[in-house]
């Protein structure tokens, strides 16, 4: 069989779907309740219009940047995703080398296939870890110190996690904490042999970063069902403030939406701010990333560096969330795409259409640097 020509991040989605079961299609690609901010999330950027120019030097252009003072060949990093080895056999290492190769950041979630020690094992260059708040402060004080130890250049702190929104068709499929085998769900493996026979070649099948912590946990779903109790209701900014002192290094701080938490953030002392609404999986009916963007730059962009995640899908949503002040976008769902449907290749492909796509439209807009995009370039 012939292999698709595959020139968009739609095209790798395609690729993805056609590969994996069912359940980790729709766990991907989904939102809480109706969608609406899931959808928005994407949506919103095509409401905003570029301004071409014409007769301009377009010669050695770079995108080059910088993310909390490192150095990256685009202000791109890999978002930090649960469940990434379900997707592809010890997808977090994949994707993580995927990334070290591109010259942007990889960031490993908290509730990850892969280990820290497994990620470290296979790149050269230092990861970032994204930490939640949980109840049992001793874990949290591990992790940290496993992360420390692992050499990651930062932390990242997800917010917006303090319960979980309901996701309808994670609780269709089964893919709820626990989840649930059911014959149909097992159905939909077995006609999807190629990812069976990926699955079964590595030993990597749970939340490796909990395995060993939680005594009475024997398997996946115990350890869900003490992770899911775990979250912290009663999260605050002393909680943030504590982190900051016990990690000691650069401190990134997920879910900002308001420019009321914004300011906040600014107090606490964390280095940059990444405007987010979870992928549209937390408060259905808030509003998209791209649409708080501004808001939020305006209101602390000179204070604290501000970056956005939510709804890329192409190098020209990267240009106008940085044209619009973010000094740096995480893609999630658009590199999960990559990795499903061909490992370690596609996060690659997926990161050089993108970089292709932004460098192409900057020079479109008249410019050579990607750090003297600004709203001058933008309709919106």
């Amino acid at each position: 069989m012939n292999m698709p020509t595959i020139t968009t991040i739609h095209d790798l989605q395609r690729l993805f779907k056609k590969r994996l079961p069912k359940m980790f299609n729709d766990y991907v690609d989904s939102g809480s309740w109706t969608e609406s901010t899931y959808r928005e999330n994407e949506t919103d950027f095509q409401k905003i219009k570029f301004r071409q120019r014409v007769a301009v030097d377009m010669s050695n252009r770079s995108l080059q940047s910088s993310m909390i003072g490192q150095n990256v060949s685009m202000p791109i990093a890999l978002a930090p995703t649960g469940l990434t080895g379900m997707f592809r056999a010890d997808g977090e290492m994949l994707a993580a080398k995927a990334a070290e190769a591109m010259g942007v950041p990889f960031t490993l979630s908290t509730m990850s296939v892969c280990s820290i020690e497994d990620v470290a094992s296979v790149t050269t260059k230092p990861f970032w870890f994204q930490l939640y708040v949980m109840k049992d402060r001793g874990f949290i004080e591990s992790l940290i110190e496993r992360a420390k130890a692992a050499n990651c250049s930062a932390l990242m702190l997800t917010l917006d996690l303090q319960i979980l929104g309901q996701r309808h068709k994670d609780i269709q499929n089964g893919l709820s904490v626990p989840p649930k085998l059911t014959p149909s769900q097992i159905w939909n493996m077995a006609i999807k042999p190629a990812w069976c026979m990926n699955m079964l070649s590595t030993k990597r099948h749970s939340f490796r970063n909990i395995e060993g912590h939680v005594k009475d946990a024997q398997d996946l779903s115990s350890l869900s069902v003490w992770t899911q109790k775990q979250f912290d209701e009663k999260l605050s900014w002393d909680d943030v403030e504590w982190i900051k002192q016990k990690w000691g290094g650069p401190l990134i701080l997920k879910g900002i939406l308001d420019d009321r938490d914004a300011k906040l953030a600014v107090k606490s002392g964390a280095d940059a701010i990444i405007v987010s609404n979870h992928g549209g999986r937390q408060l259905d009916g808030a509003r998209s990333s791209i649409s708080v963007l501004p808001e939020i730059v305006d209101a602390v962009g000179d204070q604290i560096e501000v970056h956005m995640d939510g709804g890329i899908r192409s190098g020209q949503d990267v240009l106008k969330a940085v044209s619009l002040g973010a000094k740096g976008v995480y893609i999630g769902r658009s590199y999960l795409y990559g990795l499903g449907a061909m490992g370690e290749e596609g996060v690659k492909l997926a990161l050089e259409i993108i970089r292709n796509e932004m460098d192409i439209s900057m020079a479109f807009c008249g410019e050579r640097e990607i750090t003297a995009m600004n709203r001058s370039h933008l309709y919106y």
